[in-house]
């Protein structure tokens, strides 16, 4: 059933227009917005039609031929429109395929052949970005809801495969977990069963038994005060449980998904207005979201009425650009991470707050953005949590950890860039015969050597670890740069680890660094 929606403005100044692409676990849509001085989005053309590509990843390992060539041609349709409201069909702000694609033995055929047809590069969203996205979602949801900024509110999405919970205590983000549990992976998984009715109901929950219980007990310490539920498959059928800023009882979703059970996939698709691969998948998403509230015991929960591809596609665009709260919860989720290794917490803020300084203070030196602002404060909390595994060499400890955690906001490449930062505030600076800094593009191994630069000489003058350095004055001159430290009497010993520390920002910055004495 083809699902075409449009809604029509006006034909958009080029300069001020932003455009997303998203290949989903059903679908393949496009929006077109109008961008505003201030940077806000007014959505001007909205299109969406149905492909089967989680149905194929979960059946058969790849994405088949045919849904390649339908994604294919979907994308060259809405080309099409791009060119027709006098926009390049080759200029897409984002094009985002669903990180399930990684689960795609073929993913890389797959996206090699769009962008050979088509001439777009693909990125997959990681669990990163996806839990940006949910928290953009979830920070719209709460403001509509002022009683749960006040509160304990657990937002869980069910996507295609997983499913991830962000506990939100007085409005911000606290505990972040994910579950290898979805809407199109359970749907394949209990295929076979060949159940039906109630009986599949039983299987579904079943099959997620073991996550249940381990949501169980990750939220088993928290009061629960609400629940927001949101989902391609949930939000799609909202409208039909109730008023959107009224919680929906979980005595009617209950009764609600026992009477969706009774549906055919072609009765569900006339009732509710699906396409056929949404249908295939909204009673697991019923039965799954169901049993995360009975499992927390809730008696009631929210389910957004908004339409989650037009949200997700418009979040999909600002995403890279979240500051303010999300950059405070962002350092929140490092410092928890921080704590978890037992690392010096004093320290990690002091260089942290020292490298905030040299960034500001020499932006036109680097040319970095405030998203490298915040990997770099990311990594200057967390460049000691190799000491609890030792010591000894425990920049490369600090590099491995942070590689094998997540940190709230930042997407796998972020990540990375955090550990190899981290890695390098001391002993050798970046060289490529470290694997991890070899396989990064030339624009963000010059990223990371900017970085570890800043990172090494606030580490130096934190060599203490007793925030001695509690004034700073910088300044350029003659191939120097020069630091005043007004307060401190004697910088012996932040002289001394400049000596090893300052090579890296010399080589990048061409600058040496030189403590002046303060009189």
């Amino acid at each position: 059933m083809p699902k075409i929606r449009k809604a029509k403005h006006r034909r958009p100044a080029a300069e001020s227009v932003a455009t997303a692409i998203h290949i989903g676990a059903s679908s393949v849509s496009m929006m077109v917005a109008d961008r505003s001085v201030d940077g806000g989005l007014t959505p001007i053309d909205f299109l969406e039609q149905p492909a089967p590509v989680a149905r194929d990843i979960f059946r058969l390992g790849s994405v088949s031929l045919a849904t390649t060539e339908r994604v294919v041609s979907i994308i060259k349709g809405y080309q099409k429109s791009l060119a027709e409201l006098g926009l390049d069909p080759y200029q897409v702000t984002r094009a985002a395929a669903s990180n399930i694609l990684s689960e795609a033995s073929n993913h890389e055929a797959f996206m090699n052949r769009i962008r050979i047809a088509c001439g777009l590069k693909v990125g997959t969203i990681d669990d990163g970005e996806m839990t940006r996205l949910i928290y953009l979602k979830t920070r719209r949801r709460l403001q509509h809801l002022p009683a749960m900024r006040h509160h304990n509110t657990l937002v869980v999405h069910v996507g295609p495969g997983n499913t991830r919970a962000l506990l939100f205590e007085n409005g911000r983000i606290t505990r972040y977990t994910s579950y290898r549990m979805g809407t199109h992976r359970t749907r394949e998984a209990v295929e076979g069963t060949h159940a039906e009715g109630p009986t599949l109901l039983r299987v579904i929950r079943e099959h997620a038994c073991g996550n249940l219980a381990q949501i169980r007990f990750d939220y088993s310490d928290v009061t629960l005060n609400g629940l927001i539920l949101i989902g391609y498959e949930v939000q799609s059928v909202a409208a039909a449980l109730g008023k959107s800023r009224t919680a929906c009882p979980l005595k009617k979703l209950r009764q609600f998904t026992a009477d969706a059970a009774h549906m055919s996939d072609v009765e569900l698709v006339k009732h509710f207005h699906l396409d056929y691969q949404t249908a295939e998948a909204l009673l697991p998403a019923l039965e799954i979201n169901l049993a995360i509230a009975e499992t927390l015991k809730l008696e009631a929960v929210h389910i957004p009425s908004s339409e989650y591809e037009h949200g997700l596609l418009h979040d999909l665009l600002v995403s890279r650009e979240l500051t303010g709260a999300f950059t405070d919860d962002v350092l929140r989720s490092a410092r928890i991470l921080a704590e978890r290794y037992q690392s010096d917490s004093g320290h990690g803020e002091h260089v942290s707050h020292l490298c905030a300084k040299f960034f500001d203070e020499l932006a036109d030196l680097h040319q970095l953005t405030r998203h490298d602002a915040l990997l770099l404060q990311v990594a200057a909390i967390l460049h000691e949590v190799g000491t609890y595994v030792s010591p000894r060499a425990h920049h490369k400890h600090s590099e491995y950890i942070i590689l094998n955690s997540e940190v709230f906001g930042l997407d796998r490449m972020d990540v990375t860039l955090v550990a190899l930062v981290a890695r390098y505030h001391r002993h050798s600076g970046p060289l490529l015969t470290h694997p991890s800094y070899a396989s990064l593009n030339t624009d963000d191994r010059i990223r990371v050597s900017k970085l570890a630069a800043l990172l090494r000489v606030a580490d130096a003058l934190e060599r203490t670890h007793a925030q001695r350095v509690s004034q700073l004055e910088i300044r350029r001159e003659a191939g120097k740069l020069r630091l005043r430290l007004p307060g401190l009497a004697d910088a012996a010993v932040e002289r001394l680890a400049l000596t090893s520390k300052a090579d890296l920002f010399e080589q990048v910055f061409g600058l040496s660094v030189v403590i002046d004495e303060d009189h």
